[in-house]
């Protein structure tokens, strides 16, 4: 299980299950191998809906977007 933050905040989003990590992990550019954090913009998201993103992590990043077009949100082992 890892805690979900919104980067430039550091508000807590959530908790997500290692599943819901693995699917971003698998549909989202990382820098690096220890990387641990995502930018998404509305698109992108909508495009992670489509590919079967979790309903529940979909609103904890438009959430963390609120009325911006974009977010990026950072992960650590709970």
């Amino acid at each position: 299980m890892f805690k979900l933050y919104e980067k430039g905040t550091g508000q807590y989003l959530g908790r997500i299950e290692d599943d819901q990590l693995r699917f971003l992990m698998n549909n989202l550019e990382e820098e690096s191998l220890t990387d641990a954090d995502y930018y998404l913009n509305r698109a992108t998201l909508d495009l992670l809906k489509e590919k079967g993103l979790s309903e529940e992590l979909a609103k904890m990043i438009e959430g963390a977007m609120g009325d911006n077009d974009d977010v990026e949100i950072r992960y650590e082992k709970a």
